[in-house]
């Protein structure tokens, strides 16, 4: 095996590696869907431990202008953990309902349906990964 060869499947082996690394994880910045207001939001997905927490670093208005938020800087997740495939449970705070709940992560791609339900009473959100 020559010496270039090994350094080019070298390479192939770790982009392939750090692709798959990055769309298997909810870790990085997420742009919110719209709350009842149209305002959205960039939240920050990090790890805390062994589970994974997410906090509102930007919000913006319905035409996109940056806003100043009581919401900023509050954890909207914690304690999310795998349960299999791309989907991650724990607990989530909704601002609007200042209140927190079951909640559910599913990353699809570059979304993730963030789910949280009270009793019978579910809703659900799609994500769109910024970085």
């Amino acid at each position: 095996m020559t010496r270039l060869f090994r350094m080019m499947t070298l390479s192939a082996l770790l982009a392939l590696g750090t692709g798959a690394g990055q769309a298997a994880t909810p870790e990085g910045l997420w742009l919110t869907g719209p709350d009842r207001s149209g305002n959205v939001a960039h939240v920050k997905a990090v790890r805390c431990g062994v589970a994974l927490c997410g906090t509102i670093v930007k919000a913006f208005n319905s035409a996109g202008q940056p806003i100043n938020s009581p919401n900023v800087g509050k954890r909207v997740f914690w304690d999310m953990t795998p349960v299999g495939g791309n989907i991650y449970e724990g607990r989530a705070y909704v601002p609007v309902m200042k209140r927190d709940y079951g909640a559910q992560m599913v990353l699809k791609g570059n979304r993730m349906v963030v789910k949280g339900c009270a009793g019978l009473i579910c809703m659900d959100q799609t994500w769109t990964r910024v970085d």
